[in-house]
């Protein structure tokens, strides 16, 4: 921006004839004149107007600028003041993250290395409040007038970025039919406008998406490679206490439920300790990977017993949301039910694995390659069937369209049964 200087003006007049004594006869000599402010000089009139109305306008242009500048700061400031304690934040838990990481690939000592993990995930780990502002299904008709109208209804939960673009994956029962989603940042932020990328309610998983930069991601571990007695760590939210952070082992795998939107659930069981408010949020094994997201617990509270979806079915349902927003899964169309140790000898089995079928659905792949009641299916794509779980398991994972050979104990006879797989029913 540009200043002025009002000071008087010192310059050489112009050249008169000096005729005094002191003047040789015939030579000019030059005069030096002081011209004070207001006293015109020869020509200054003709002047005078365009110089003073370019300096106005100048003035005037200096001062609109500073008024814009001004504006700026004052529509500025608010949000750079408020980005200024999340950046210095922000910053401090990444640089802690990173110094984690290094640590953990350099092997720390067994007693520091929690420390260690608490700090390469905890930035990734997010607390989720939702809202509901309808009456819960589950209220009976004639109870549901003392909820109306303006029942609300408020949760809380846990989530993970596993994405540096904002991808967050979290339990389905903890966004169900939310009306609003809310998530908090290990760096102060609050986002209230998380998108709901997808959900898979068999496997209780659901995908969000958040508006946020500069987020830390959690890598991805191999559920398949623990083994039980393994260390892991639990992080969370539980009753809304942040990031609170327990500690336990792999107590057992493959353990596997009925789920209330059909078919079978598979979990990892730990000791780890797991309240309301930890579902959705990781579980992690002493690399600081995630083997797992929390997901329920034994009974209305902690008793030792807690269940986490492994990580190898976590990052197949991400996967599939996240390009295409849905779940495609494999079907069969068989009801089953577990073999009794009465039916395995009269069969001639050795042991009651297998899975029987009860019924067959009519016009499924099942019916098509022939399978009938009675029949006990023993393998599956070559692996054994333990029990209906494992089976629904299988088939579930199994490549939509794909030929499956399968073993079936037909009467007394084995027979290799070929199954073009189909895409599970949404209301099957």
């Amino acid at each position: 921006m540009s200043t002025f200087d009002d000071r008087p003006i010192e310059s050489v007049g112009s050249r008169e004839h000096a005729t005094g004594t002191d003047a040789e006869p015939g030579r000019e000599e030059p005069i030096a004149a002081t011209i004070v402010p207001g006293t015109p000089l020869p020509g200054m009139y003709d002047a005078a107007p365009e110089s003073s109305w370019t300096v106005e306008r100048t003035r005037r242009r200096g001062l609109l600028w500073a008024i814009l500048c001004v504006l700026a700061a004052l529509l500025i400031a608010p949000y750079a003041l408020e980005e200024i304690p999340y950046a210095w934040t922000r910053g401090r838990l990444r640089a802690e993250m990173e110094v984690a990481r290094q640590a953990l690939d350099a092997s720390a000592e067994p007693g520091e290395r929690f420390r260690w993990i608490v700090r390469a995930v905890s930035p990734a780990v997010v607390g989720i409040e939702t809202v509901r502002d309808d009456v819960p299904a589950a209220v009976p008709d004639e109870w549901r007038h003392f909820f109306e109208p303006g029942f609300r209804e408020e949760g809380l939960g846990s989530g993970v970025i596993v994405d540096p673009q904002g991808y967050v994956v979290t339990n389905f029962h903890v966004i169900n039919n939310s009306s609003r989603i809310t998530v908090r940042l290990a760096d102060g932020r609050t986002l209230h406008n998380a998108t709901v990328i997808g959900t898979d309610p068999v496997n209780d998983l659901a995908v969000l998406k958040i508006p946020a930069e500069k987020l830390s991601p959690v890598p991805w571990g191999d559920s398949d490679r623990l083994e039980v007695g393994d260390t892991v760590l639990a992080i969370g939210n539980p009753y809304g206490l942040r990031h609170t952070v327990t500690a336990g082992i792999i107590s057992a795998k493959e353990r596997r439920a009925a789920t209330n939107a059909g078919g079978f659930q598979e979990f990892l069981q730990t000791d780890a300790a797991l309240n309301p408010g930890n579902s959705g949020g990781p579980l992690v094994d002493m690399k600081g990977r995630i083997v797992g997201i929390n997901t329920a617990i034994f009974g209305e509270a902690y008793r030792g017993i807690s269940f986490a979806i492994p990580s190898r079915v976590v990052q197949e349902v991400y996967r599939q949301l996240r390009q295409t927003g849905r779940i495609s899964r494999g079907w069969l169309g068989v009801q089953m039910e577990e073999i009794s140790e009465g039916e395995a000898k009269r069969r001639g089995l050795e042991t009651t694995s297998g899975a029987k079928v009860v019924r067959v659905v009519p016009d499924s792949p099942a019916d098509a390659a022939g399978f009938q009641p009675d029949d006990i299916i023993l393998t599956w794509d070559g692996k054994p069937i333990t029990e209906p779980a494992a089976l629904s398991i299988a088939v579930a994972r199994s490549k939509v369209g794909s030929t499956v050979k399968v073993e079936v104990l037909h009467g007394s006879q084995r027979l290799e049964l070929e199954v073009r797989v189909a895409e599970r029913p949404l209301q099957f």
